[in-house]
């Protein structure tokens, strides 16, 4: 079997909640290993730390404990301790997280906001638009609003448009936080054939879905994350 792309050792965060003097256990001790064309489904009852550990592999959240080993192009990584700007470089190139929300810029339009990734990739800015405005079609994004301002859009819209700007670039690794939450069946169906395509071509994946059914096809491993209960912060 190829290298691991992504290599969690022991991985541990938590949350001190200073007013009550309490600390919040989001997940402790993870591991496992990830390979390239896998997917990986997170599980557990909710508020046990799925989204969270999806953040902390990102880095949004820093963990406490524990590596994220991530075998990138320049050798391998601990995202865990990696300063911000090697962080910054991966998240344009190689890891890509995907949400149900939305954060729009004011006068951005749609297919701009969605050809964005590709144009810091060095796409032409012609060729960039073409390829945007194809995924809003392809995510049912309706013509009319390709150059409209996301931020006026339904919850709905804004989610599709969320979702091709994501997954318009190809990236290794993607980090998946419920993306199928509001959206109607056809851009569901059209989420999943692009996720299928990309997990062909070997980019790997972890998730969190409130319906696995709907990604039970591409599942490869499952992780189930338990409970932890708060306690009294160490002094």
């Amino acid at each position: 079997m190829s290298q691991p792309l992504l290599e969690v050792e022991n991985l541990s965060k938590h949350f001190d909640v200073h007013h009550l003097d309490q600390r919040v256990f989001a997940f402790s001790d993870v591991s496992f290993r990830l390979f390239p064309g896998q997917f990986l489904l997170l599980r557990g009852c909710n508020g046990v730390g799925k989204s969270t550990l999806l953040r902390t592999l990102y880095r949004s959240y820093v963990p406490k404990h524990g590596h994220i080993w991530f075998d990138a192009v320049e050798g391998r990584i601990d995202l865990a301790s990696a300063a911000d700007v090697d962080i910054t470089a991966l998240r344009r190139r190689d890891i890509g997280f995907v949400t149900q929300f939305l954060v729009a810029r004011p006068r951005v339009a749609a297919d701009e906001l969605v050809a964005e990734p590709l144009r810091l990739a060095g796409w032409p800015q012609d060729r960039a638009l073409d390829e945007a405005r194809r995924w809003l079609g392809e995510f049912g994004v309706k013509r009319e609003l390709w150059r409209a301002y996301p931020t006026t859009f339904s919850g709905g819209e804004q989610q599709k448009v969320n979702l091709a700007r994501a997954l318009v670039l190809p990236q290794r690794l993607l980090l998946l936080d419920e993306p199928t939450a509001s959206l109607d069946a056809g851009a569901r169906h059209a989420l999943i054939r692009r996720l299928g395509a990309l997990k062909a071509q070997g980019v790997a994946m972890i998730g969190v879905f409130h319906h696995p059914e709907d990604v039970v096809e591409l599942i490869d491993v499952q992780l189930t994350l338990a409970v932890k209960e708060m306690a009294d912060v160490a002094e």
